[in-house]
């Protein structure tokens, strides 16, 4: 059996008859019929049921159309991996962040531009669901996202490069009247009485859970406000006074902070995990290998 083989029965298995997988492969309908047959006989088995007006895989043809998927397309991009060997880097970087992780990308991407003039890109941003979704569909190749990725299908999937973690800080509305120590550092517990706004959706909630165990291990129950979706939206609900928030570090130098407060939190310990995260056992051209290695 070979990729050909391969090609000719998944044309088949997606079409449902062998006529319409013909005139899909720009071949004849007999010289198909016999390829499968010829496939069959050598598994020794049938793959398709053929009582019916569309042909249905049997267990084996299901079997083989997965693992079929997965050969052809590692063949084809191991071909592209061949074939970029002597190419320049150049093409399109296409690259997915969470909004809390925007504020990694700008010193990064100006380096890269300095060592690759050719690159263009192309920046996605979205929850891990959808850049998930976008890694899956080839839109993009690489993510920079908090950490654990909370994209389906496990985080087996994944290939992560770990970051340089990132400190949490507490934002408070101005005008509350809040004391640090005197190294200028915020305890929890001034907190554990003031409403507090989370960043939670109902897909990615390892940030807000961060955020309850850390309250928990300290002995304190967090007075939870509000569940909020976005980072920007939160921001403006603690300047309108409406509650505090515990968001990591670098979020806040792709934000205003008019109207609230920053501290930095006592105890140490409390860190948000970053990383680049692309599929493993895909393509990865090799611009998006030297972005990856210039992190």
């Amino acid at each position: 059996m070979d990729m050909r083989q391969l090609r000719y029965f998944l044309a088949v298995a997606q079409e449902g008859q062998v006529t319409g997988a013909a005139k899909r492969l720009h071949m004849e309908q007999p010289p198909l019929s016999r390829q499968l047959k010829l496939m069959e006989q050598e598994l020794g088995v049938t793959l398709f049921d053929r009582s019916g007006k569309r042909l249905q895989l049997t267990p084996a043809g299901e079997l083989l159309r997965a693992r079929a998927e997965l050969l052809l397309r590692q063949f084809e991009e191991s071909l592209k991996e061949v074939q970029a060997i002597d190419e320049g880097v150049q093409g399109v970087l296409a690259v997915g962040a969470v909004v809390s992780c925007i504020s990694l990308l700008p010193e990064t991407l100006r380096r890269f531009r300095e060592m690759y003039p050719l690159v263009t890109y192309k920046i996605r941003e979205g929850d891990h669901f959808l850049l998930g979704e976008l890694l899956d569909r080839r839109e993009i190749e690489l993510v920079v996202a908090r950490l654990p990725f909370e994209a389906p299908g496990g985080s087996g999937r994944y290939a992560v490069k770990p970051l340089p973690s990132d400190p949490f800080v507490a934002l408070v509305p101005s005008a509350w009247e809040l004391r640090a120590d005197e190294f200028g550092l915020l305890d929890l517990r001034a907190l554990s009485e003031r409403p507090l706004i989370t960043l939670k959706t109902d897909r990615t909630v390892a940030m807000h859970e961060s955020v309850v165990r850390t309250f928990t291990a300290a002995g304190l129950t967090p007075r939870i406000l509000c569940e909020c979706s976005s980072v920007a939206i939160t921001l403006a609900l603690v300047a309108a006074g409406l509650g505090a928030a515990l968001l990591p570090k670098s979020v806040l130098t792709s934000f205003p902070l008019t109207g609230i407060a920053m501290f930095e939190l006592a105890g140490g310990g409390f860190q948000s995990d970053v990383g680049v995260v692309w599929l493993k056992d895909r393509y990865l051209s090799r611009r998006a290998m030297r972005f990856i290695d210039l992190f």
